[in-house]
């Protein structure tokens, strides 16, 4: 689990995105929701609004991640490693109040929710002559986006009474109603995206442009389509062709590389590249399924410090002894549950973590293997085997993914007619997703690039990875199409939670360190801090509550790999 530590990320720092902050004050003391709404400034409000939804994606990109392997999770049983506390601040960032620190646990920096700041916007509309049909657009489009998730993870969410001082204690709706009032929600924004900002608005995103708000809108229909199945709804869309289909409309956070005042690196980075080393561990998993398949992303994805790890074949080939002060499962004979996976150690220097561990942490800072290039703009993978530290690489200057067009492709394969339709899809993704990673290995100005994967090696993995699922089939053909997607998605990780849920695959993923985790979880027990101040509101027993679009067997059963 990440080290989640001072990493400050407010409304300020953010002026390095678009046109700068010099148009207005925003020294954040007393949050403009302070005041009466007619005298708030509603560009602070959409500020703020922008902040707590990026927050919340970057916490539920590392809950998914952790999950489903992509990133490393630590704990050897689910339910007492995701208390009740897990989901406040995503809760509070979404209705009321909680941190807008990026990568922050809750504890620094405070500002009021995405809904509460959407009221407010409303309320300065009507009652004033501004025309914020921008901002309310927006901030409805971040909203139900929220909406979505929370019945993702939690399987219901407040909506009916949220917000309403006629119900200080809001009953939770239903998944599937949530559902409904998100696609509700969209279809709202895009209404109101028809006209341009007003002077001075920041979109951290799409830059004040309402068409890629609106590519955004059908976008996240598609993904809410794809978990429910709806596959007439979701081909309407495509046909429509009015979504995020290319790099230039991909929905992420760009970082900057300023370390103080304020620090707007990406957080991995400012984590990782420190003077005493990088503190994030990487999932075996993952890098040793990359490396199974020489995946030409994994260059970017980490940076490898050291050579060879405890227990395994250097990059060499040579066997290099276990050690116990170093590496401490290295010196483990792994447990009967663990047969064909990697265990301990991963090949070539990769130095992580498998699931579950939750063994105490040497002085391996130096060692293990650190965030690279993309996404969290840190160094490019080129065999020096050097350390990590402070400006290394590319200084933080890398993205929050979000909605990737290569994700896009894969759930165009998901929701595919044809295995050959789906191999299409499945090449597109690819595409997509390694031309994006390698545009940054230019990011690490000091990096020998000429080890990089070249045009024509990254075309015969494609045309590989493509043979190889036209070849297969069953589950060998479904596992390769999910760990492909499971690759693209690193970084942005959210929705493989989903994918995993719905689906079972793949398969291949390593077990848990211990061997009875307990049930895989279908969701998450709701937000405890809710659950204290809500009489309305009662806790789950246990983490087995699927979501209403999660129709497979219960628990323990499925997932099978679980």
């Amino acid at each position: 689990m990440k080290n989640l530590f001072k990493y400050i990320l407010s409304a300020a720092l953010l002026c390095f995105i678009g046109s700068g902050c010099d148009h207005t004050d925003l020294d954040l003391t007393v949050s403009p929701n302070d005041l009466a709404a007619d005298a708030s400034d509603p560009n602070l409000l959409l500020n703020s609004i922008q902040l707590a939804y990026a927050g919340n994606q970057e916490a539920l990109n590392e809950l998914g991640g952790e999950l489903t392997r992509i990133e490393y999770f630590f704990g050897r049983d689910y339910f007492n490693n995701l208390p009740g506390n897990t989901l406040d601040f995503i809760w509070r960032r979404t209705y009321s109040s909680a941190s807008t620190i990026i990568g922050d646990s809750g504890t620094n920096g405070v500002a009021v929710g995405i809904l509460t700041n959407l009221q407010a916007l409303e309320q300065i509309n009507a009652d004033t002559d501004l025309d914020l049909s921008f901002h309310i657009g927006v901030a409805k489009t971040l909203y139900a986006h929220s909406l979505f998730q929370l019945v993702d993870f939690v399987g219901q969410a407040a909506y009916s009474e949220a917000g309403n001082p006629d119900f200080p204690a809001p009953l939770l709706d239903g998944g599937e109603s949530v559902y409904a009032a998100a696609f509700t929600l969209l279809d709202e924004a895009e209404a109101l995206l028809v006209s341009n900002p007003l002077p001075g608005v920041q979109d951290f995103f799409y830059g004040g442009d309402p068409a890629q708000w609106i590519k955004l809108i059908n976008t996240i229909r598609l993904r809410s389509y794809v978990l429910t199945g709806d596959k007439a709804a979701f081909d309407a869309i495509i046909a429509g062709g009015n979504y995020i289909s290319s790099s230039a409309d991909d929905f992420q956070l760009q970082f900057g590389t300023s370390a103080l005042q304020p620090d707007n690196r990406h957080p991995d980075y400012a984590v990782d590249y420190k003077s005493d080393g990088a503190d994030i561990y990487q999932s075996n998993w993952m890098m040793d399924l990359m490396l199974g398949i020489n995946d030409p992303r994994r260059r970017y994805y980490f940076y490898r410090q050291v050579s060879a790890v405890p227990g395994a074949l250097g990059v060499d080939g040579t066997e290099t002894p276990a050690n116990e002060e170093e590496l401490a499962c290295s010196l483990v004979v792994p447990p009967p549950h663990y047969d064909g996976f990697v265990f301990c150690s991963v090949d070539s220097g990769y130095w992580g973590r498998s699931h579950g561990n939750d063994e105490g942490t040497p002085p391996d800072n130096f060692r293990r293997t650190a965030s690279g290039v993309y996404p969290a703009g840190g160094r490019f993978d080129d065999d020096s085997f050097g350390v990590v530290g402070l400006g290394f690489g590319g200084g933080g200057a890398g993205i929050e993914p979000i909605i990737m067009s290569s994700y896009v492709d894969f759930w165009q394969g998901i929701m595919a007619g044809s295995a050959g339709e789906k191999a299409g899809f499945l090449r597109s993704g690819m595409e997509k997703s390694i031309a994006k990673v390698q545009s940054f290995g230019a990011l690490d100005a000091n990096a020998d690039l000429s080890v990089a994967p070249t045009a024509d090696e990254v075309t015969a993995y494609i045309d590989g990875i493509v043979a190889a699922f036209e070849a297969a089939s069953g589950d060998d053909q479904e596992n390769i199409f999910a760990e492909q997607y499971f690759i693209t998605l690193f970084g942005g990780p959210a929705e493989s939670y989903n994918y995993y849920r719905l689906t079972g695959y793949p398969t291949t993923v390593m077990p848990s360190w211990e061997p009875n985790p307990g049930p895989f979880p279908r969701s998450f027990l709701v937000p405890q801090n809710e659950v204290i101040n809500n009489p309305n509101v009662s806790q789950k027993a246990d983490l087995t509550t699927q979501v209403f679009w999660d129709t497979n067997p219960a628990s323990p059963a499925f997932p099978p790999a679980n």
